[in-house]
């Protein structure tokens, strides 16, 4: 039996980790084949490195580009990985444009396609991620949900063959983590490093095309943020930065690996690790990425998520996540006036997802 992940992104990486032991527990033959979609070593190499992933196989050195070049030049040079490994099975993570490509290059070859995180569903037709996990959950054979509203979505599209309720691969890695990193309490020199206060400050992300690449949004949040007299710590996404430097932003200055503007302490983006800390910390989190409101509702982190929707609703639901889309007054609002009293519920599994879904692909490589 032969496996190949595609990934290209740092939510991916994450997402990874737990497959990739579960392989190599099994002693299945497993490829990596990474696009290149983030290249820098913040949002690439580190994470191979922190999370002990071994090194791709393969590495397209796709990089930035148009929607459209980038797809198709992952499509392109995905499709002479496939023709020459051969592959039983293709995995692919999430909603990415390295999702869509390693799905589109495995199934014009008849190779089957395993979605994991699929049936994820914002309903924003015009948001490339929806586009992306649509697609590719209408030509996968094995798809993975992280929680029965997804597997509800799917239905609704008609979608029921070859579905899987199998929790979240992200909590799988989550409680490993927690579980061996932070019992004894957070690490002290990731906030000492920073001379941060356990919950001092805000936590502030940003990388979702609707907000880098609008103006005005981001001018909007970075404008309500100066309003607050608390610190917002600010691991800022290169998307962001470039953006930032075409607006002739001073939040787009970076001097050295720290810079203070304000109230904001602005950083490069952090380690999966260091991102823990910092989000455990935190009295508050702001953020547009689908897997910190997630890891904020797991730490038990009031979540005020920047945009009109998201794929979580358990979050909503359940009181520890707000969307305010990015108007100023509603931003400003949920941060003065967003006190959680709920004790949380676990939506997302037991943290042993990858375990079923290796040996779901296990069972049906050896029919």
């Amino acid at each position: 039996m032969k496996i190949i992940s595609v990934i290209g992104a740092r939510p991916q990486f994450i997402k990874l980790k737990p497959i990739v032991d579960e392989l190599k527990k099994r002693k299945i033959n497993h490829i990596l084949v990474h696009t290149g979609q983030h290249y820098d070593y913040e949002m690439s190499k580190i994470f191979f490195d922190e999370l002990n992933v071994p090194k791709p196989d393969y590495n397209l050195e796709v990089g930035s580009y148009s929607h459209a070049k980038q797809t198709a030049l992952m499509l392109e040079r995905i499709e002479k990985v496939l023709l020459k490994e051969k592959p039983n099975t293709v995995i692919v993570y999430g909603d990415t444009n390295s999702t869509l490509a390693g799905a589109l290059g495995a199934v014009k070859l008849n190779i089957p396609v395993a979605h994991i995180e699929a049936g994820l569903r914002s309903y924003k037709s015009d948001m490339p991620e929806e586009v992306n996990r649509v697609l590719t959950d209408h030509i996968s054979k094995f798809l993975f949900c992280p929680t029965k509203t997804a597997v509800d979505n799917l239905k609704k599209e008609g979608i029921t063959k070859g579905v899987h309720l199998v929790g979240d691969v992200m909590y799988d890695i989550f409680k490993s983590k927690i579980n061996s990193e932070f019992n004894s309490g957070p690490k002290p020199k990731t906030l000492q490093k920073l001379n941060l206060k356990s919950k001092e400050y805000f936590l502030l992300t940003i990388h979702r095309q609707e907000n880098t690449d609008n103006p005005e949004n981001l001018r909007s949040i970075l404008f309500a943020l100066k309003q607050i007299k608390k610190k917002i710590v600010f691991p800022m996404h290169p998307r962001t930065r470039k953006t930032l430097k075409q607006l002739n932003s001073e939040f787009s200055l970076l001097k050295g690996t720290v810079t203070t503007i304000g109230n904001f302490l602005i950083m490069n983006p952090v380690s999966y690790l260091d991102m823990l800390v910092l989000e455990k910390n935190a009295k508050k989190i702001l953020t547009d990425s689908g897997g910190v409101q997630k890891e904020a509702y797991w730490l038990s982190i009031p979540c005020i998520t920047l945009r009109k929707e998201t794929e979580w609703m358990e979050t909503v639901k359940n009181g520890w996540n707000i969307l305010v889309g990015t108007d100023v007054d509603s931003i400003i609002r949920a941060i003065r006036g967003m006190n959680v009293d709920f004790s949380t519920r676990q939506f997302y599994g037991k943290g042993n997802a990858a375990t079923k879904i290796v040996d779901t692909l296990a069972v049906v490589s050896s029919i």
